[in-house]
């Protein structure tokens, strides 16, 4: 069976832990900021957990 490919856009958006987690940044961000409260706005700053059923899609398309 042949090796399998990285999906590169997943790679660009996910990063491993030295504990083996998955984190992802969080959407929103981007523009039309002047209308997010503060606190969204430094909540969507922080990096989350890959959790649930895309844990396991998202290891596939890495090659994990």
């Amino acid at each position: 069976m042949p090796k399998l490919k990285t999906h590169k856009g997943t790679s660009k958006r996910i990063k491993i832990t030295g504990t083996g987690k998955l984190t992802r940044s969080r959407a929103f961000g981007n523009h039309m900021l002047a209308k997010k409260g503060k606190g969204r706005k430094r909540a969507i700053k922080t990096t989350a957990v890959v959790r649930g059923a895309m844990i396991q899609n998202v290891k596939r398309a890495l090659g994990i």
